[in-house]
């Protein structure tokens, strides 16, 4: 908050000079932090409320059969667009047979999306970013994995506590409110599956582990 009011005490001096506001880059980088601001903060708020309904056991559930690759395609299409947009490579890697699962689709929508968001904000130029999706004799797996980027063994067992941030990672580049790998934990736990990280060689994987029915 106290980014905010810096943000807005700054755009009132110049606004009193209006003649200055259009060739000014100072006003135009102060209202774009002001802006971000304020996207943190009503993103924080609805986070804060999800939680309290996951908490509360609020979260009703409505499942149904979906079939993995036919459902993941057109949930990438604006993040293809956005990582091209950043340089990055986005890899659609599925499974060569059907993965259905039973599921509740809003959900599970919601998880990937987190997912995705978070592979774009902190993957570089030029890496790759792959979805993908494939079976083992006990479990159904989506993983999510970017190259680029590593986290340390000690901070992976932390990152889905609530308000966790890495500590390198500035947040005023990335935004986010630090509670998104918290969201979705507890959303994959509704679900009866199980998320996980892995970390190494500047390849980091986020696995979505479904039991087969």
């Amino acid at each position: 908050m106290s980014s905010i009011q810096l943000a807005t005490e700054t755009m009132k001096n110049l606004i009193n000079n209006a003649s200055e506001i259009q060739k000014s880059p100072t006003f135009h980088r102060v209202f774009t932090i002001f802006n971000q601001s304020c996207k943190r903060q009503k993103q924080l708020v609805e986070d804060l409320l999800t939680l309290c309904y996951l908490d509360a056991k609020a979260e009703t559930i409505t499942l149904e059969w979906i079939d993995l690759n036919c459902w993941l395609p057109d949930l990438t299409q604006l993040f293809l667009r956005r990582a091209e947009e950043q340089q990055q490579e986005l890899i659609l890697d599925l499974f060569a047979d059907k993965l259905m699962i039973l599921t509740d689709p809003m959900i599970l929508e919601r998880i990937v999306q987190e997912l995705l968001n978070n592979a774009c904000k902190y993957t570089p130029k030029n890496a790759t970013i792959t979805l993908q999706t494939k079976a083992t004799d006990k479990e159904i797996v989506l993983s999510v994995s970017n190259t680029g980027v590593e986290i340390p063994a000690a901070e992976q067992a932390l990152i889905f506590n609530q308000f966790y941030r890495i500590p390198n990672n500035d947040p005023w580049q990335y935004g986010g409110t630090g509670l998104g790998l918290t969201l979705v934990k507890k959303l994959t736990e509704i679900l009866n599956a199980s998320i996980s990280v892995a970390s190494e060689n500047q390849t980091t994987v986020f696995s979505l582990k479904f039991p087969k029915s």
